[in-house]
C-alpha cells in the first residue's frame, strides 16, 4: 500500500477553529471500506459501544465512498449496506471514485474495462460470482460483459442512487474534497470523486470543515480545513470512522 505524499507539516492546535453539528445530533462518517465486509462488521461493532457509551441522540451514518474493489468482498459490502439503507438508522451513502468506475463498466463502457481492473476491479468481480479463470482470460474490452452478466440490477441501482456531498451544521462530507475556490453547489461531480493535490495541499478556508477519504494516509489526518479519514482499510486492515457531536469530535478504528 502507498501512503499519500501530500503530507502537510502540523499545525499549532490555536490554529483550528471551532466546528460543530447542530445540537442534540450525532453523526459518524465511515472511510473507504474496499471490500472489507469483515472490517465493516467490526467498526459497527465499536460505533455500537459507542453509542450506547455516550446515550442516544438522533443519529446519521456516512459512508464516505469506495465501498468496492481491492478487497475481497465487495459484494457483500454493498449487500450489507442495501440492509442497512432499508433499517431505521439514518444513514447518508456518498459517490466515490471506484463506484463511478463500477457502474461504467457494468453499463457497458469497454473502454475503461483496464483501468477498472488496475483499480482493484477483478477482486470486486470475483465476489459477484464471475470466474478467475474465465475473467483473467479476457481483454479489457471484455470485463464490461462479465460485469453486466454478473451483477444485479438492484446492486447497480443502490450505487447510482448515491449522493455526491453532505452538510450538516458547520461540516460536509465528501469522497475526495472539493475544488478550492468554488462554491460547493458548482462544484464538479469529477473533482468530488477523484480530486486529490489541488485539494489536500491547499490551506483555503473553505467556510465548512470537510471531511473525506479516497487519499491513503496511515493515520487520520487533521488539518485546519479538512480531515481525511481513508486509512487504507483494504491493505491495513485499519477501517477508520470519525465521530461528531456538538462541538466535540473523535475517532474508532478497527
Amino acid at each position: 500500500m502507498v501512503f499519500s505524499r501530500f503530507f502537510k507539516k502540523p499545525y499549532r492546535e490555536d490554529h483550528f477553529r471551532t466546528y460543530s453539528i447542530p445540537p442534540g445530533e450525532r453523526v459518524y462518517a465511515v472511510g473507504d471500506i474496499h471490500g472489507r465486509a469483515d472490517l465493516l462488521e467490526s467498526l459497527f461493532l465499536d460505533i455500537s459501544k459507542d453509542y450506547e457509551n455516550r446515550g442516544r441522540a438522533k443519529t446519521t451514518i456516512v459512508f464516505l465512498g469506495d465501498l468496492v474493489d481491492r478487497g475481497a468482498e465487495s459484494r457483500r459490502v454493498v449487500e450489507r449496506l442495501m440492509a442497512l439503507a432499508e433499517s431505521p438508522m439514518p444513514c447518508v451513502f456518498l459517490a466515490g471514485n471506484h463506484e463511478e468506475l463500477f457502474l461504467k463498466v457494468c453499463g457497458g463502457e469497454q473502454s475503461i474495462g483496464g483501468v477498472f481492473h488496475r483499480a482493484g476491479g477483478r477482486e470486486t468481480l470475483l465476489s459477484y460470482g464471475v470466474d478467475p479463470e474465465l475473467y483473467d482470460k479476457c481483454e479489457p474490452s471484455q470485463i464490461s460483459a462479465l460485469a453486466d452478466q454478473h451483477v444485479p440490477e438492484a446492486h447497480r441501482a443502490f450505487l447510482a442512487s448515491f449522493q455526491d456531498y453532505w452538510v450538516c451544521g458547520d461540516y460536509c462530507f465528501v469522497h475526495a474534497g472539493i475544488r478550492p475556490g468554488v462554491a460547493l453547489e458548482e462544484q464538479e461531480n469529477s473533482d468530488l470523486r477523484w480530486i486529490r493535490r489541488e485539494f489536500i495541499e491547499s490551506d483555503a478556508d473553505h467556510g465548512l470543515m470537510i471531511i473525506h477519504g479516497h487519499t491513503i494516509t496511515e493515520q487520520v489526518d487533521e488539518q485546519p480545513n479538512r480531515i481525511g479519514i481513508d486509512t487504507g482499510a483494504y491493505a491495513s486492515g485499519k477501517l477508520t470512522a470519525i465521530g461528531l457531536e456538538g462541538s466535540e469530535r473523535w475517532f474508532l478504528s478497527t
